[in-house]
């Protein structure tokens, strides 16, 4: 058990930093003590330390829930965890994107929101990027419209 403890620490301080974490663990008392031996043994040891993905993917993956949840407390911490795990803001902006479609545009609002003032705060705004026009499909010829193809 010490050793998931050990792990989990390790793998916690290098995605949320060292202040995150020397914060949430001198706040600790006797009341939430142990949930955050819990967070640090099963989410950081046992999850985010399993093989299979790598922690840039887990971010990823991260944010994308957190977005889904409205789990904005959590979201800031992450999206700067992302950025520390190589996630770019490009890559940022098209998972918010992505989770949009599926979540909600409300949802994604307020992490857009969030995502900004961390990549703000960070010094690493969104690069500008070539984007091209996406064509519109034509429109369909009045001898066609109402017909089944």
């Amino acid at each position: 058990m010490a050793d998931l403890d050990a792990d989990g620490m390790r793998v916690r301080r290098a995605v949320l930093g060292d202040a995150h974490v020397d914060r949430a663990s001198a706040a600790a008392d006797a009341f939430t003590g142990d949930f955050q031996e819990f967070i640090t043994r099963s989410v950081w040891g046992d999850i985010w330390g399993r093989p299979g993905i790598d922690r840039r993917t887990r971010s990823v993956i991260t944010v994308a829930v957190l977005t889904a949840l409205r789990a904005e407390g959590e979201l800031e911490l992450h999206v700067r965890g992302a950025l520390r795990n190589g996630v770019t803001p490009d890559e940022l902006k098209e998972v918010l994107l992505h989770v949009a479609a599926y979540a909600g545009v409300p949802a994604t609002n307020t992490a857009f929101a969030i995502a900004s003032r961390v990549l703000r705060a960070e010094g690493a705004p969104p690069s500008p990027t070539d984007v091209t026009p996406t064509p519109i499909a034509p429109a369909i010829p009045s001898d066609h419209a109402g017909t089944a193809d």
